[in-house]
């Protein structure tokens, strides 16, 4: 028997209905006010956004949580931190203070920057919840994000927002904080006197703030934690990463219904690969080096300053006189990335391929060269400007290297035994970076372990560009591009200064 749908519906109900404003009704909570330069991130955003909104605020985020990631791993200090990130939120997630406005708040561009800040942090939810290892991940680089943010606030305007929170804490009264006295001087490092009686104190559960559980740095009783105000961004910091858990559980559970657009998965797909290191291109700016001589004659000479993947690559050219398909595609856009034109790539290839014949050149290896240059092949849009260079991002992820083939990145594609046999080869020979390389590549940290090796090659190089005050913190970014590696090593060691200042993020696009 068919069941009557309508049967469920209040007959009284019923002609109040209308189907019409109900499909068509404007969504509610559509706007949000941002009165906080802070955010818990515990409301998601409902208004529409452009679909190039989508994907370029969340790559703008990725590129600030991969530099934090970067921070954590190199075992910098807060403030070494702080100093490294800050051109960097500056350019691609800047969020000003409600003082830095005579309008407050109700700026426009107040506003808007915390909407891309919103909305980007919601859409890498989505991106890194799909498994525990990227949750686990997000909420680490989030929560450094969060911290570093909290400690560079405003003071008054920190304290709005504290304010603003629906915490589970309760302050200490004046009786109870007179009872216990001795024992908050005792359990507390640090504090006077003065501080225990002017001060405010908040009690909340003890799991609520592990971390100065562990330092011992509060008095605990009955399963309360007695946290000084001065201590108050544990709490908050807690509370944070408590919300973003929960919700990344839950954004796991509804991810299986994003599948049936087509739209939102593939870019989601994307940031989720690129979490380890950024993909990014070169634009046309980084490919030129004033002053310097690229042909065919001089790339012998230019090797010194590749890194380890094409040094690898114009090693094995040099001793078999051949290169297997990936490999002269990978070494080729890298050579067309430095500046090199088609014809001297031809003439390069011919004349490293000793053994045959110019017939078989022309007929097997031409015509790949020119695909590659865009002068043959490919649709409209396309032809005049052929493939980009490979990132290494694309190089550690697309075609890992077969038995004979040589392309793909030495310090994820070797053994340890061979990447160590190859540094030394390099003149990598300093035991500390060797040992500091094998544990880069336990931890599956390829790109720190290429960016430890080019530190050390370019120590006194960047000391004194540091010193001297002619490179910017940003241009010493995180290496994610090899064609990156060559211009700054080449600039360094010439004791040139970069190209009008620009780092490494104002040459790349994502």
């Amino acid at each position: 028997m068919i069941r009557n749908e309508s049967a469920r519906i209040d007959p009284k109900r019923r002609a109040t209905i209308d189907y019409k404003k109900k499909q068509f009704a404007t969504p509610s909570y559509q706007q949000q006010d941002y009165p906080h330069r802070l955010n818990l991130y515990h409301v998601p955003p409902t208004a529409e956004i452009r679909l190039e909104d989508f994907e370029q605020w969340a790559i703008d985020r990725l590129r600030i949580l991969a530099e934090l990631e970067t921070c954590s791993f190199r075992n910098k200090t807060p403030a070494e931190t702080t100093e490294h990130i800050k051109p960097f939120l500056d350019k691609w997630l800047r969020l000003d203070a409600n003082s830095s406005s005579a309008q407050g708040c109700t700026d426009t561009r107040l506003q808007d920057q915390r909407r891309k800040d919103h909305y980007s942090h919601f859409i890498l939810r989505l991106a890194f919840s799909s498994t525990e290892d990227l949750r686990r991940r997000f909420t680490r680089v989030e929560g450094a994000l969060f911290r570093l943010r909290f400690q560079t606030e405003n003071a008054r305007e920190r304290q709005d927002f504290v304010a603003s929170l629906s915490l589970d804490w309760e302050a200490v009264t004046d009786d109870e904080k007179r009872t216990l006295a001795q024992d908050l001087l005792n359990a507390t490092p640090n504090l006077k006197k003065s501080d225990l009686e002017d001060g405010g104190w908040f009690k909340v559960d003890f799991e609520a703030v592990p971390e100065l559980v562990e330092a011992r740095r509060i008095f605990v009783k009955g399963g309360k934690a007695y946290v000084p105000s001065k201590e108050q961004m544990s709490i908050v910091l807690a509370g944070f990463h408590n919300r973003l858990e929960q919700g990344l559980e839950l954004t796991a559970r509804a991810l299986p219904r994003l599948d049936e657009d087509d739209r939102l998965s593939p870019i989601l797909n994307h940031l989720s690969n690129n979490f380890a290191i950024p993909d990014s291109t070169l634009a046309d700016s980084d490919t030129a080096l004033s002053g310097a001589t690229i042909n065919a004659s001089s790339i012998d000479s230019l090797s010194a300053h590749f890194p380890l993947c094409m040094r690898n690559l114009h090693m094995t050219l040099r001793k078999n006189n051949h290169l297997k398909h990936f490999g002269r595609l990978q070494y080729t856009l890298f050579l067309k990335g430095l500046g090199l034109t088609m014809e001297d790539c031809l003439i390069f290839w011919r004349q490293s391929f000793k053994l045959i014949t110019d017939e078989t050149f022309n007929k097997e290896y031409r015509y790949n060269t020119r695909h590659s240059y865009g002068d043959v092949g490919g649709d409209a849009v396309r032809r005049g400007r052929g493939y980009s260079p490979f990132s290494c991002q694309k190089i550690l992820t697309e075609h890992p290297p077969g038995s004979g083939e040589s392309h793909g990145c030495p310090y994820r594609h070797f053994s340890v035994d061979n990447l160590t046999s190859l540094l030394q080869v390099t003149g990598v020979n300093d035991r500390d970076v060797l040992r500091g390389v094998k544990e880069d590549v336990d931890k599956k940290r390829f790109h720190i372990a290429c960016n430890r090796v080019f530190e050390w090659a370019h120590k006194p190089e960047i000391r004194q560009v540091k010193d001297d005050g002619t490179w910017k913190s940003a241009d010493l970014d995180t290496i994610v591009h090899p064609n990156t590696y060559f211009k700054r090593s080449y600039l360094l060691k010439r004791g040139l200064v970069g190209d009008s200042g620009q780092s490494q993020a104002d040459n790349m696009e994502v």
